[in-house]
């Protein structure tokens, strides 16, 4: 028991004494770390006061220079400032300048002008003074003129005006005498050049055609089979052809009739077979007919092929060509409608070379021109304007339709091409021959011709020659003077444009006779 209790006696003595040991230890180790401690603050704040200083002598010195760099920019300014305000004075006293001069020279105008002012009413009293001196002394010339003249003021204005009327017109007609002649001069003798050369150079065959066909029998029997059994044969005739087939007394012959020229051309052929064959009855009629309508159709597009090629017109459509081979059995005024083609086509030719155009061209306008004349019956309107619709269909260029549309047109749009077409189309039907007329229109149209010019004052006498393509007008001296009958001249032939209808072109001269007599004694 001694033991053990000796035992934790000296343990804790052991342990008092070790925590004093160890207390001692850790304030000895504590005193040493201080002491290092203070030692190494101190250097650091030696080190940071070293530091601190520099920093304080860089700021002093950044903050000087920054001083010193304001002072600098702020001078700088204040001298651009001040060079910018002397500029502005100096404008300003410029401007003032200015306005002074201006207040001197507007109060020099506001004195001429008060002056102005105060001169008026006097000068304006004067001024009404000589207009009533005037007044006055114009209505006593006119009194005396009137006196002495033996008219009134109204009078000789009209008579005045009448004066200068008769001036002007004479002075006009004058002009329009010059100016034609200077023309005549210049283009009449160059158209009757080429239009000479192109003539001479072409003489065409004509051919007239009518709207009945007589076609040759062997015999007078022959007109009994062809009438048939109650009249069978000639219904059969004219029901496969479209014709008026017209038996009569005459001797040997038969008459086709019809407005269609290519349906009385089948009919001819089918019935000039019909009777070499001897068989007629409505079987074989049908037969023929419908084998010669064949044959026709062949015959037409060969004629336009072998016409264009003829004339050195290529590339033309197919249609285009049936209806210029359908021409050959059409006609105006009894002037084969293809003839006529051809003629115009070569005239073209002819007249466009003499110009420098392009003969091609103008050959192929010529050539077509008509083409509207083969299918006119079958459509509204006039030819020509059908004419160049199936051109402009079948791809003709621009010119062509257009002269085809405008060749009986005298209006502004027309083109050169265009005036050729009109000229060629009048030389080929005003050649003599070249177109017939009925008895009865010829003496109405010379009637009419001379009707009109006797309508106009002044007028003597007149006389339609030249198959109605010229007439001459004498009238009388006395009334008309030169220049009068050259506005009459022009007068008459604008009436005759304006009432008339006729072929080509009619020539109007008027002729002013002045006689002088006297005696010898």
């Amino acid at each position: 028991m001694f033991d053990n209790n000796l035992i934790a006696y000296v343990a804790l003595g052991s342990l008092f004494v070790g925590v004093v040991l160890g207390f001692v230890f850790n304030r000895i180790l504590g005193r040493r770390k201080l002491n290092s401690s203070e030692y190494l603050a101190e250097r650091i704040t030696a080190e940071a006061k070293k530091d601190a200083e520099t920093i304080k002598k860089e700021a002093v010195l950044q903050a000087k220079e920054n001083l010193l760099k304001a002072k600098t920019e702020l001078e700088k300014e204040a001298r651009e400032k001040k060079v910018e305000l002397d500029n502005w004075e100096k404008r300003i006293r410029s401007k003032e300048d200015n306005l002074d001069k201006r207040v001197d020279v507007l109060t020099q105008k506001e004195s001429a002008i008060e002056n102005r002012e105060r001169a008026i009413p006097q000068k304006e009293a004067q001024l009404n003074e000589k207009q009533v001196k005037l007044d006055q002394i114009l209505v006593e010339t006119r009194e005396k003129m009137e006196m002495v003249a033996g008219m009134t003021s109204e009078e000789a204005k009209k008579l005045l005006v009448q004066a200068m009327e008769d001036a002007a017109r004479h002075e006009a007609a004058a002009a329009v005498r010059k100016i034609e002649e200077e023309a005549r001069r210049t283009a009449d003798n160059k158209a009757r050049e080429i239009i000479a050369y192109a003539v001479q150079r072409y003489a065409g065959d004509f051919v007239a055609e009518n709207t009945v066909s007589v076609v040759t029998l062997p015999n007078d029997e022959m007109k009994g089979r062809i009438i048939g059994r109650e009249g069978r044969n000639i219904r059969a005739i004219e029901a496969a052809t479209g014709i008026d087939l017209i038996v009569d007394d005459t001797p040997e012959a038969v008459v086709l009739s019809s407005f269609d020229p290519i349906r009385r051309e089948v009919a001819r052929l089918s019935l000039e077979r019909l009777i070499t064959d001897g068989r007629i009855h409505p079987g074989r009629i049908e037969e023929v007919v419908k084998k010669v309508q064949g044959e026709v159709d062949t015959i037409i597009r060969e004629t336009g092929e072998r016409v264009s090629f003829d004339v050195g017109v290529h590339d033309v459509h197919p249609e285009i060509i049936t209806l210029l081979g359908s021409l050959k059995y059409r006609s105006s005024y009894s002037q084969n409608v293809l003839q006529h083609s051809i003629d115009v086509s070569y005239l073209m030719g002819m007249m466009a070379a003499e110009l420098k155009m392009n003969v091609k061209e103008a050959k192929r306008a010529g050539l077509l021109h008509d083409i509207g004349k083969a299918v006119d019956h079958k459509i509204e309107g006039s030819h020509a304007v059908i004419g160049a619709d199936y051109a402009k269909r079948f791809g003709e260029s621009p010119k062509i339709v257009q002269a085809i549309a405008a060749h009986h047109e005298d209006g502004l749009n027309n083109t050169l091409l265009g005036v050729l077409v009109q000229a060629a189309d009048t030389l080929s039907a005003a050649r003599p021959g070249a177109r017939r007329e009925m008895l009865e229109t010829y003496v109405k149209r010379l009637g009419e011709l001379e009707t009109i010019a006797n309508s106009f004052k002044g007028v003597d006498k007149c006389y339609a020659i030249q198959a109605g393509r010229e007439i001459r007008i004498l009238v009388e001296n006395e009334k008309i003077s030169d220049n009068d009958a050259v506005m009459l001249c022009r007068d008459i032939i604008k009436k005759i444009e304006a009432e008339l209808t006729y072929p080509g072109q009619i020539k109007v001269t008027v002729i002013r006779e002045t006689r002088f007599s006297d005696y010898a004694r």
